[in-house]
């Protein structure tokens, strides 16, 4: 036997079109209704067939997620899983379901961008990335399709929905807080400057050097991917130089890791030979050796801002556009000391 709607209103002593309300969780329905529909539901074991609500409604129930290119960063930084838990509970929470999607190349996610929003699969997109020219996001505003980004636009900064750190004042503590154990030759390892974040935490590193009066060494500022190897790579370019740093600011966690393997084969000791601030403080940053001293972005945080403001554009037209900036904090771990007792190579064995 079937138990429909109306079985559920008999039961719980309520209108069917309260039922219905229920089930949408309309905030016009009081809580007391709302437990008593549910435990009339549970009883019955009703469970509402959303893909028809969904078809009248026009409306899909899920969330749209786009990550950057699988060839690039991927899957492999432990940021991306971090933000995905945010973006999943800020979803779970108004019962949407995730469609995930990527590609190998920035043409490859468009196109299934483009597939996600004509063939009606998705009812907004969250983007993990910011790049300097995207074209997803030119598509997504020429459609007026409903938008949320991680990262900070290039342009057009007023009219996107945005969760994002403030990247340019976090890197700007780290780099201080370097300066203030007496470094002046701070290196920065940062990943490509297609992407904004980049572009700010540089900014950031750049500024806090010169309030110091401390010159901008260019030879000093290395860019490669978001990966363990892109930390390796630049670290040895690093402390090949004439003058090497005698402390580094990585942009990223996963890097980081990178550059500890590499001065470890070098035999250069951290922190006593040179200093290390990293960026995201994912679990694997308490894990390295020595654990290291990293901002904390709250990860998790972005993802859960981004996929409920998302949802509120959804349910909602007029809803206004917002620039979401989630606090960060310096956690100091033992990858840093103060410069007296960093001597880059004058007492290895």
């Amino acid at each position: 036997m079937t138990v429909t709607i109306k079985d559920v209103a008999r039961l719980a002593n309520v209108a069917p079109s309260t039922v219905s309300r229920v089930i949408a969780d309309s905030p016009r329905i009081s809580e007391e209704t709302k437990q008593k529909v549910k435990d009339a539901m549970e009883q019955l074991g009703y469970h509402p067939n959303l893909n028809a609500r969904n078809l009248a409604s026009k409306s899909t129930q899920t969330i749209g997620l786009v990550m950057p290119s699988s060839k690039d960063v991927g899957f492999q930084n432990p940021f991306f899983p971090t933000v995905l838990q945010g973006i999943s509970e800020g979803a779970q929470e108004k019962n949407y379901a995730l469609h995930m999607t990527t590609g190998k190349s920035e043409a490859e996610i468009l196109e299934a961008v483009i597939q996600m929003v004509q063939g009606r699969r998705v009812d907004g997109v969250v983007l993990l990335t910011s790049r300097v020219e995207d074209k997803v996001i030119s598509y997504l505003r020429k459609r007026k399709f409903p938008f949320v980004l991680i990262g900070k636009p290039h342009k057009n900064i007023e009219e996107i929905t945005h969760v994002d750190n403030d990247n340019v004042g976090a890197m700007k503590e780290a780099t201080n807080y370097l300066i203030r154990l007496g470094h002046q030759q701070i290196a920065f390892i940062g990943g490509t400057t297609e992407l904004i974040v980049t572009v700010d935490r540089q900014d950031g590193y750049e500024k806090a050097l010169h309030e110091a009066g401390i010159p901008v060494k260019h030879e000093y500022i290395v860019h490669e991917a978001f990966l363990r190897e892109g930390g390796q790579e630049a670290v040895r370019e690093l402390m090949a130089l004439e003058e090497p740093p005698t402390a580094l600011v990585v942009a990223d966690d996963f890097m980081a890791l990178g550059v500890l393997n590499t001065l470890d084969e070098l035999g250069i000791r951290v922190p006593k030979d040179i200093s290390i601030v990293s960026f995201n403080n994912v679990l694997l940053a308490e894990m390295a050796k020595p654990p290291l001293t990293s901002v904390d972005i709250n990860i998790f945080e972005l993802g859960y801002q981004a996929s409920k403001n998302l949802i509120q554009m959804v349910e909602n037209e007029k809803e206004p556009k917002k620039r979401l900036i989630i606090s960060h904090r310096l956690v100091k771990r033992s990858s840093c000391t103060e410069l007296n007792t960093a001597r880059i190579g004058k007492d290895l064995t």
